[in-house]
């Protein structure tokens, strides 16, 4: 795993440092808000969740409480029903656009980024156009995999939510109910753990290879999987080990904003700006893993061979 630790810091220095260029850096970190688009934060969607058996049903004046708030909200949604569903079918078909929209252009956003470190440039137009046939099949499997997990989280949460609010109507909790929950909680766990791994394989390993084969994606993976079936060790330590990786960057950007005095933070939070400032995080963290496929043959090496010296 460390073997490719040093090689992805001297990209990050020979990418952004060597020598430092402001509008090469500014395209880099174009290039690297496209691919981000978004991903920031979707790792705590469901984190509401573990809070659902905190709830002192026991007590009366909670209990009565939310029985009286669910009421409340029942008797306003029959009574306004006229305009709330099509304001809500708008927003929703609204939310689909965006979602989609955002999508593509991450897709596109992936190999122009990866381009970008893979060959030392700073370009928009030329991955843009070189990638597109590529970056729509990425797109296909993303969005089928977004819809997968959408048709399999949704009745999960709609589940989970109804045994809440049955136990919540009652008045106490009771094993069937909290037993139910903890279960849905687990099955929800589980799979959100599921699509995070596939999706690390996706933008590590599978978006490297169709940038190599100018390929569909579902090529790309095949081809992927018959390296880690032959390697599950090894990428379960990969997996690990990034994991630790996630930890020490994080500490480290928190390091910097509690010295900063939280500047920092602000800064970080805003648009684009935020990217700007993160980009040699973000190089490394597209550097490390093309460096360590790349261990695994040079048929899966994204990086120019360095030309031979002449005689």
């Amino acid at each position: 795993m460390t073997e490719a630790l040093e090689p992805a810091l001297d990209r990050v220095k020979q990418l952004l440092f060597r020598p430092f260029n402001l509008a090469k850096w500014i395209t880099l970190g174009f290039c690297a808000w496209l691919a981000g688009l978004g991903e920031s934060g979707g790792g705590g969607g469901f984190s509401g969740f573990n809070n659902g058996g905190s709830h002192d049903f026991n007590g009366h004046n909670g209990g009565e409480q939310l029985r009286h708030f669910y009421h409340q909200a029942r008797d306003y949604v029959t009574v306004n029903l006229y305009w709330i569903v099509p304001v809500a079918v708008a927003g929703a078909v609204l939310c689909v656009i965006l979602w989609l929209l955002v999508l593509w252009l991450s897709s596109r956003g992936k190999f122009m980024f990866l381009h970008c470190v893979a060959l030392d440039r700073a370009e928009v137009e030329a991955p843009w156009t070189r990638f597109a046939g590529t970056a729509n099949s990425l797109f296909r499997f993303r969005l089928a995999l977004g819809l997968i997990g959408l048709a399999t989280m949704l009745p999960l949460l709609a589940l989970l939510a109804m045994a809440i609010v049955q136990m919540v109507l009652q008045g106490e909790p009771n094993v069937a109910g909290v037993m139910t929950a903890i279960g849905l909680g687990l099955a929800m766990l589980g799979l959100s753990l599921s699509f995070a791994l596939i999706h690390k394989f996706l933008m590590d390993f599978v978006v490297p290879i169709m940038f190599l084969r100018n390929g569909t994606c579902l090529a790309a993976w095949r081809e992927f999987y018959a390296v880690l079936s032959k390697n599950p060790g090894q990428f379960t330590l990969y997996i690990l080990f990034q994991i630790v990786l996630g930890m020490a960057i994080g500490a480290i950007i928190l390091l910097a904003i509690l010295l900063t005095c939280c500047v920092a933070g602000c800064l970080l939070l805003l648009p684009f700006v935020g990217t700007v400032l993160l980009l040699p995080v973000l190089v490394f963290k597209r550097a490390y893993p093309l460096y360590y496929l790349a261990q695994y043959g040079p048929q899966f090496n994204v990086f120019p061979m360095p030309s031979a010296p002449p005689p």
